[in-house]
């Protein structure tokens, strides 16, 4: 079993005592029946960072972030959001957070101010401060000229930015994304990405995200791996490609995989695999050894790259298979849906 660098999630004050996390999940389980979807998990998040869960579609990211919003109750466990329990002070979390669904929620027949301002009075954000407020979170994702347009006239990018609004108007402790830029183009998914980094350096705003874009959780000061439920590990973006083991190298050849693997094995004392249509090895140096390589096999070389370590290799190294969907995956049903079906 691999071995999980949970941490304790503690920041520290100036004088060395220790904050306490402002997310504190201990092991974790969520049952659907005879299907674990959330295999005894347990984690910490900081104040103030960026907190990632990376993984495939069914690997327990949304079940996991709708016990942590009070949209589900776990099987067993200890979570704890905002110094609050999730089970019991329900009501305290949902005071203390933000959500933006994976799936839309607004009410695309009123304007953006008119959504804002439903939401606003369900949390007690009223008068004066209810003003200065929408102007402030509508300015920060850049809607104010938009406010009085109903929502039906928007794209699909500026209704996810009115969704981060909605969800920082009360000003939560804690900003839960779920899957934030699924579905949206390469060019919207960047500026979204720029105001929720902007939240982190303006707000201190601790953010919870879920995604399964590698590049997206680069953004991310620490990424928790999860697969089939479990944790399978948790770390900085730096560390966890640290610990592939080297460069990767992709070797291209017209002769069998398994002809080029044996040959690096005996030759070179090189442990390759298979990868698609290439063949793969993780080394030190890999710019100085590739002639080494090349020159070694008598099998014809038909192409060769050379790169960095990316998440997606983590993810690899760790799991035994790549990023993939999971068709079936009881994670298709929306959240909500499950609570208004009682999933409760």
């Amino acid at each position: 079993m691999t071995s999980i660098p949970l941490g304790d999630g503690a920041a520290r004050h100036g004088d060395g005592s220790t904050l306490a996390p402002v997310i504190a999940v201990e092991r974790l389980v969520k049952d659907y029946g005879s299907i674990r979807a959330v295999d005894d998990v347990s984690f910490a998040v900081r104040q103030g960072e960026i907190f990632g869960f990376l993984g495939p579609n069914g690997a327990g990211k949304t079940t996991t972030i709708s016990i942590l919003c009070t949209l589900l109750r776990p099987t067993s466990g200890q979570v704890r959001v905002g110094g609050h329990d999730v089970t019991r002070d329900r009501n305290r979390v949902r005071h203390s957070i933000g959500l933006v669904f994976q799936e839309p929620a607004l009410d695309l027949k009123l304007t953006a101010e008119e959504n804002l301002y439903l939401h606003a009075r369900l949390y007690g954000v009223t008068g004066s401060e209810y003003a200065r407020r929408l102007r402030e979170v509508l300015e920060l994702v850049e809607l104010w000229d938009r406010r009085r347009d109903k929502v039906e006239t928007y794209s699909g990018g500026m209704k996810r930015r009115l969704e981060i609004a909605r969800g920082l108007i009360h000003y939560p402790k804690v900003l839960f994304l779920d899957e934030p830029t699924l579905g949206l183009d390469p060019q919207t998914r960047n500026h979204l990405w720029a105001y929720v980094l902007r939240l982190k350096q303006e707000k201190e705003m601790t953010i919870f995200l879920t995604t399964h874009y590698m590049n997206e959780a680069e953004y991310c000061d620490r990424i928790g791996v999860i697969d089939h439920g479990r944790l399978v590990t948790l770390d900085t973006p730096a560390r966890l490609k640290e610990g592939v083991g080297g460069d990767v190298i992709l070797l291209r050849s017209r002769s069998p995989a398994d002809a080029v693997i044996r040959e690096l094995g005996q030759k070179l004392g090189l442990r390759a695999a298979a990868d698609g249509d290439a063949v793969r090895l993780e080394i030190q140096d890999a710019d100085r050894r590739v002639p080494e390589i090349v020159r070694a096999l008598s099998v014809g070389v038909d192409a060769i790259e050379v790169r960095k370590p990316t998440l997606e290799d983590v993810f690899l190294k760790l799991t035994g298979h790549a990023l993939r969907d999971v068709p079936g995956s009881g994670e298709r049903v929306s959240p909500m849906v499950r609570a208004m079906r009682g999933h409760r």
